[in-house]
């Protein structure tokens, strides 16, 4: 069986139906033949998104709850601090693939199709994806599956591991405006190691252990150190745990292409286009301002096929250069942590962390940090051969 569309989305996870649901917001688009392959269906509540940005964005409607002022503790610095631009917001994916869906199901012309990918090459001008029952031809198509990921390993990558526990306490124990956004007063035995909480009322919280290390844990050491926070940390005797996940994200030094075909058919989303951020595990926002701009691009009949800006160079450098230290232990990520929530405005930091600050945030960051673990690790990334 082969079949034409005009764009194919490999992959339903969040990348491709983001992709998705702004190309059904362009009236012109939004008309285009569009196919969805993926071989299981997107409808559970598998895993939750936080993100910060300072204007409304294309899904406020389905943000559970947002954090004005946020937390940050360490064995060495303790910072409460009130946002005045940014606002740190949490989407479950449950609302948000039902959110999507239920935008396509306005649409005849978009169709979706439960079966695997075997390979996805570009014909001619032409991109064609091959499954186990068929075979789909498209202009682009925009691919998230792992098809194309580089290698990684040890020496180039660690690992962006949680285990989160939505909880409801018998009483009101929680300040639901105020998020922690990393506790790194645990044991650090594996690496990076610190605890988000993120109330959504008085009685409910996500509580997350996270990792950045080589391996992932057994999942009786998760459970414990969930356990032993929320008992002593938190102090929260009585509680039942409605809600459970678990997740490992790449934070890698490989090299992701944005695309591929000698006609740019090719279009990578998402991890598989490089774009889960390489020195914090954060996906969703930059998810989305990559597939804005792909439609964007589209609707001037341009080439959706487009490397990373001189900006987004500098970042990616950033990134390189903090993966490095943490790759290679010169400098713990507490240490790290602790001296830029130390010794810079914390909105600052975000905005860094998303890319979006100027040159003088940037160059308080990077004073503030010790100066000779991060020269020697950036200046590894001018090295010919480094991954």
């Amino acid at each position: 069986m082969k079949e034409n569309f005009d764009y194919i989305i490999a992959g339903s996870g969040m990348a491709g139906l983001s992709l998705l649901y702004h190309l059904l917001q362009d009236e012109v688009l939004s008309k285009k033949d569009i196919v969805v392959i993926d071989p299981v269906n997107k409808n559970t509540n598998d895993r939750t998104w936080c993100f910060w940005e300072k204007e409304p964005g294309p899904f406020d409607a389905i943000v559970c709850q947002q954090w004005q002022t946020l937390q940050f503790f360490s064995h060495d610095v303790s910072r409460e601090f009130k946002m005045k631009e940014y606002r740190y917001k949490m989407i479950q994916s449950g609302d948000f693939y039902a959110h999507v869906l239920k935008e396509v199901e306005k649409y005849s012309n978009v169709v979706f199709r439960n079966e695997k990918i075997a390979a996805i090459e570009e014909k001619g001008n032409k991109a064609v994806v091959t499954t186990d029952a068929g075979e789909y031809t498209g202009t682009y198509v925009f691919n998230s599956t792992g098809l194309f990921h580089p290698v990684m390993n040890k020496e180039n990558t660690l690992l962006q591991h949680f285990m989160g526990w939505f909880i409801k306490s018998s009483t009101p124990v929680f300040n639901s405006e105020i998020g922690t956004l990393m506790d790194f007063r645990l044991n650090q035995q594996h690496g990076t190691t610190f605890m988000y909480v993120l109330p959504t009322s008085s009685t409910e919280a996500l509580v997350e252990y996270t990792l950045f290390s080589p391996e992932t844990l057994k999942e009786e050491d998760y459970i414990s150190e969930l356990e032993k926070y929320i008992s002593e940390r938190l102090q929260i005797s009585e509680y039942e745990i409605t809600h459970k996940e678990f997740g490992v994200i790449p934070m890698s030094k490989a090299r992701f292409k944005r695309y591929l075909g000698e006609e740019k058919r090719i279009i990578n989303l998402g991890t598989a286009g490089g774009f889960t951020k390489p020195s914090t595990g954060y996906t969703f926002q930059f998810v989305q301002k990559h597939v804005a701009n792909v439609v964007n691009r589209l609707k001037k009949n341009q080439s959706p096929a487009v490397g990373p800006s001189l900006h987004e160079k500098m970042f990616h450098w950033y990134d390189m250069t903090l993966l490095d230290v943490l790759l290679t232990n010169k400098l713990s990520g507490e240490q790290i942590f602790s001296s830029l929530f130390g010794k810079v405005a914390p909105e600052s930091i975000l905005a860094f962390l998303a890319n979006e600050s100027n040159f003088w945030e940037e160059l308080k960051i990077r004073n503030s940090v010790p100066v000779l673990p991060f020269v020697t690790s950036g200046m590894k990334q001018f090295l010919p051969g480094k991954p």
